[in-house]
């Protein structure tokens, strides 16, 4: 089986991007973030066509994510964080087993929940995350998570640490959940520690290779008393550097089930 998860920052302006991933890649399943687009607008006829069904939870303009699936599911579920219904999640269920895409607030530019109102949206969405996950019984979690946990997932921990993806209490918030949930870190886990892993470049960096300055925002985790095995993963960098690119590009995983 394989797992695709992306931030498409607009399914409008990737959607043949993603086609072209799809048709090379052949997933069993494609879990989009930011795909911008409310359910009606989403172009579930040119997936359709290469035989894939479309599990959307939109919104217009803004975040909005879906899970695309060679099989049809037996059920799907969104679930409303911090009270606000600004399609974040999507859960569907296939034969037992359950696969989350998860869209993060961001959390603004500035590190401080008492005055900037987007990143206490972000550790309160956290929390409610810990619990929601606690219950052990989610296998597959991926997205956009808007958080580089470890050292080795941003260009330099020593000038991001103060910045907002790399700070203590979002890394330490982000990997309370993966503890709580029982997950394993997919991606850590296949791909060698001593490489730098990222997912995600700003579009302010003219030249993402040479600066490299990148963060690994986005994840896959499996759940450890699930009975799926790992086999292998990567991250398709290739997309960074398609003409009007997303900022962050497809993580894939390989497993058993």
């Amino acid at each position: 089986m394989k797992i695709i998860s992306w931030n498409v920052n607009s399914i409008r302006i990737r959607k043949h991007q993603l086609l072209e991933l799809i048709k090379k890649e052949n997933p069993d399943f494609v879990c989009l973030q930011e795909i911008k687009s409310s359910n009606d607008a989403f172009p579930i006829s040119d997936f359709e066509k290469l035989n894939y069904f479309s599990y959307i939870n939109g919104m217009p303009s803004y975040n909005g994510v879906g899970i695309l699936s060679k099989y049809k599911v037996d059920s799907t579920y969104s679930h409303v964080f911090c009270n606000k219904n600004d399609s974040r999640h999507i859960e569907v269920k296939y034969k037992g087993l359950r696969i989350h895409s998860v869209y993060v607030p961001a959390g603004g530019d500035i590190p401080d929940a008492s005055v900037n109102k987007k990143f206490e949206h972000k550790l309160n969405f956290l929390g409610e995350m810990k619990k929601f996950f606690s219950k052990n019984d989610a296998h597959i979690l991926a997205g956009d998570l808007n958080i580089a946990p470890y050292e080795n997932d941003v260009w330099s921990h020593k000038q991001l640490k103060n910045v907002v993806s790399h700070t203590e209490i979002e890394r330490a918030k982000l990997l309370d959940i993966l503890e709580s949930g029982n997950f394993i870190d997919t991606l850590k886990k296949l791909i060698p520690s001593s490489e730098n892993l990222f997912t995600w470049w700003s579009y302010r960096s003219p030249d993402f290779r040479l600066n490299n300055r990148g963060r690994r925002l986005d994840h896959i985790w499996i759940n450890k008393k699930s009975s799926l095995k790992l086999i292998k993963a990567k991250i398709i960098k290739e997309y960074r550097e398609l003409q009007k690119p997303s900022d962050h590009v497809p993580v894939v995983l390989e497993l058993s089930f």
